[in-house]
């Protein structure tokens, strides 16, 4: 299959409450109140771990038939630790997640080795975690000035 190029638009509104598009879907994207925000949605990093958990439960429902594993229940807690002195530029620490984690709970009757086996294979094709696990080319690309 040939890359497919996917895109989303973000347009700022009042205070730091953001709405973002991605083809007929919106999504509203806030802080919390104690981050400067109305906290009318998720902030960006949420977001992040949202989409996380979200690409591992859709690789896991695309995936369990092929790895003969019946799937009668399936989430993720996803979970990261970030250092807002970065973001804040108090300090030299990175703006982003120093660490991801995340925990699979199956409900399932198949064997362990069958569910061990679906895992590693599911923790390999997830978009969103190899995107957050290797480096991706991040450019700005042009800048549009309106008047």
């Amino acid at each position: 299959m040939a890359v497919q190029t996917f895109k989303a638009t973000a347009h700022l509104q009042d205070g730091v409450k953001v709405i973002t598009n991605s083809r007929q879907f919106e999504l509203i994207i806030d802080e919390p109140k104690s981050l400067g925000g109305t906290d009318t949605g998720m902030n960006p990093v949420e977001v992040l771990l949202a989409s996380l958990g979200a690409c591992q439960s859709i690789v896991a429902r695309v995936y369990a038939p092929k790895f003969e594993v019946k799937l009668d229940d399936f989430r993720v807690e996803v979970e990261g630790d970030l250092d807002l002195d970065g973001f804040f530029n108090k300090s030299d620490v990175r703006p982003g997640y120093s660490d991801i984690r995340y925990t699979f709970i199956i409900k399932t009757d198949s064997p362990k080795e069958k569910v061990e086996e679906f895992v590693r294979f599911l923790e390999s094709k997830c978009p969103v975690g190899d995107t957050i696990a290797n480096p991706v080319n991040v450019k700005l690309d042009r800048i549009i000035i309106e008047n």
